[in-house]
């Protein structure tokens, strides 16, 4: 079974996010032990910034950094889970809010469009939005 960043290269759907963690120096993590779970933006979702956000952030490896470990959270956490829990701390240190409403769970103003995404290494929910910490 691959790892975090194996699965998100193969997909095709995260090429902005793998470029991402790339630049971070996050890779190494990513594909480490764990479990992990990735709120993971799909290439819409990074596309949808600002113009010129992405190349900010990627000139910029501590924001690129923080943003990038806001959508990670230690442990494993299906769908059924998340749908119990009102907020989880991410590895950044802030919270994301979890809430459920017209049928869709999301991860603060995120929708999950593709979740349980079954990796070697915990699991990843696709998001329609690049969450931002305070």
């Amino acid at each position: 079974m691959p790892d975090i960043v194996d699965a998100a290269v193969a997909s095709g759907k995260f090429n902005t996010l793998v470029a991402a963690v790339k630049a971070a120096g996050l890779v190494d993590t990513l594909k480490g032990k764990g479990p992990f779970t990735v709120f993971a933006p799909t290439d819409e979702a990074f596309a949808a910034l600002p113009p010129g956000t992405v190349d900010s952030l990627l000139k910029d490896i501590p924001a690129l950094k923080k943003v990038l470990t806001y959508h990670v959270v230690a442990g494993r956490y299906a769908f059924v889970d998340l749908k119990k829990l009102k907020e989880l701390k991410t590895v950044q240190g802030q919270p994301v809010k979890i809430s459920f409403k017209a049928g869709a769970l999301f991860v603060n103003d995120a929708k999950i469009v593709q979740g349980d995404i079954v990796v070697d290494n915990g699991v990843c929910h696709a998001i329609d939005k690049v969450i931002l910490p305070k």
